[in-house]
């Protein structure tokens, strides 16, 4: 194809062409660019009070905030949150997490760097990272487990009263190395660990085939059992793991968990009374023991077994889900029974959940409406899945979100119940004393006093508009703003 040039564009080009052969001929100069003006960060804001915030819309996910709090003697302005640190409720042993057998698997599946990042994030007690005090494990298999087990399986049809099969070697694939990890990261965090089943041969009246699920504890076995326990203390001390506290089981009134055992409360008051709190004492050990470990609609459970002062002796508490009753409920357990401490081990936040309301009801729920009513941990369910809400058995929960999702191939994302437990894990720290502060349903909040002196007031605005208020505490006050579904943590 001829190459066709018009007259307009061949006198650019000479022109060019000259150009450019005088440019050759003479030195080239360069001219200096002009300075570039770094951006100046924008400084920090003198305050005397630090604030954290998770807004509902993830634009801000505990995230700390250039602002100006400060205490003044001024006119306050919005609602006002009067705080007395002289009134002093329950001491906080920690928050945190379920780490079940399936979320330490998804755990140990990360490579070194990626595992020791994640772990030093949630367990680090430095300033840096969110600090989780309190973790319960499982005694055997969960629901969250890849597949079912006890310490002490035989043959269908026979027993093991002596407990010569009893073994954790199960444990020592998974939960034991990502334990023994944590503790290297923290090793004053606490443990409360839970059974969903009893070996399968000390179970009558069980639930289809295998004998994981339902059933109860036959009586015959009522010390086999007892025993069973002191092992697995034993055994997990052996590796270098305190279990600070047990429950006889999870979910003692749900017969269709997979693992699961139903335990009536007249049943564990005997259990623990002529058997489990016995073995404890000739055994030696300190290991604490917690009442049922079930929903907020039955606190009548536990106030059967305090009736018997025999089993009573024995029992540090009592624990509490969230999948029915109201959280306020506890309130009348504590004033009918005040030397016996409560404790919130367990609520999940569901896949089909959004962030928004979840963030909202865990928080008015657990880690303001548990601690307010007198309970000395709050735990979310499982620390940890895979993308497809895994691993769990077949009929367990499959619809669990993880506070971590890890992902094979995309690494670790954070989810709601990771906020949920940041914003009072990193400053409400074990040996806090919850202290007083109003209620307002407007601004559902909680305070506390660290053994350091510091304060600490988390605060949710509920509404659907952005709320400013102030929080006033010996004779001071400090003036904030929150947007709406807002979480905040204010330190000072």
């Amino acid at each position: 194809m001829k190459k066709i040039f018009s007259k307009a564009l061949l006198v650019p080009l000479i022109t060019l062409a000259i150009l450019g052969a005088e440019a050759c001929s003479k030195k080239t100069t360069v001219a200096t660019p002009s300075p570039v003006t770094p951006v100046t960060p924008t400084p920090p804001l003198t305050s005397d009070v630090a604030m954290w915030l998770t807004t509902a819309d993830q634009s801000q996910a505990f995230t700390k905030q250039n602002v100006a709090i400060n205490f003044g003697t001024g006119t306050t302005a919005g609602t006002v949150i009067n705080i007395d640190a002289a009134t002093t409720y329950q001491t906080i042993e920690g928050f945190g997490y379920c780490l079940t057998g399936g979320s330490a698997q998804v755990i140990n599946l990360m490579n070194d760097a990626q595992k020791n990042d994640l772990l030093t994030d949630l367990f680090a007690t430095d300033g840096t990272h969110i600090g989780v005090s309190y973790l319960r494990i499982s005694i055997g298999a969960s629901d969250m487990s890849a597949f079912d087990y006890t310490y002490d399986e035989v043959t269908p049809g026979q027993t093991d009263v002596d407990l010569k099969s009893f073994s954790i070697v199960q444990e020592k694939t998974d939960l034991i190395p990502v334990l023994k990890k944590i503790l290297a990261i923290n090793p004053n965090i606490k443990i409360l660990a839970s059974p969903w089943t009893a070996p399968t041969w000390m179970k009558s009246a069980v639930i289809g085939d295998g004998g994981f699920k339902g059933g109860n504890l036959n009586t015959a076995y009522y010390d086999a059992y007892a025993r069973y326990f002191v092992k697995y203390i034993q055994a997990m001390k052996a590796e270098g793991i305190t279990i600070d506290a047990i429950t006889p089981q999870n979910e003692p009134l749900n017969a269709y968990n997979n693992p699961a055992m139903t335990m009536q409360a007249s049943e564990q008051a005997d259990f623990i009374k002529n058997n489990l709190g016995p073995q404890f004492k000739t055994a030696g050990l300190s290991t604490k023991i917690i009442a049922y470990d079930h929903n907020a609609d039955h606190t009548d459970y536990p106030t059967d077994i305090f009736k018997d002062a025999a089993a009573s002796a024995y029992i540090d508490g009592s624990a509490f889900h969230l999948y029915a009753g109201n959280i306020n409920s506890l309130l009348a357990l504590h004033d009918a029974y005040p030397n016996k401490n409560l404790y919130f081990t367990e609520q999940y936040t569901p896949s089909e959940g959004g962030f928004a309301g979840d963030l909202s009801w865990h928080f008015t729920n657990l880690i303001i409406g548990a601690t307010r009513n007198w309970c000395r941990n709050v735990l979310e369910w499982n620390l940890a899945t895979d993308p497809s809400y895994g691993p769990h058995t077949g009929g367990g929960c499959s619809t669990c979100r993880g506070a971590i999702t890890v992902n094979a191939s995309s690494g670790v994302t954070r989810n709601v119940s990771y906020y949920i437990i940041a914003h009072a894990s990193k400053f409400v720290r074990p040996g806090a004393v919850r202290i007083a502060s109003d209620y307002l349903s407007a601004l559902p909040n909680v305070a506390f006093k660290n053994t350091d002196g510091s304060k600490v007031l988390i605060v949710l605005n509920p509404g659907s508009t952005q709320q400013t208020f102030s929080f006033k505490i010996d004779g001071k006050s400090a003036l904030t703003t929150l947007a709406a579904g807002a979480v905040a943590t204010y330190v000072w």
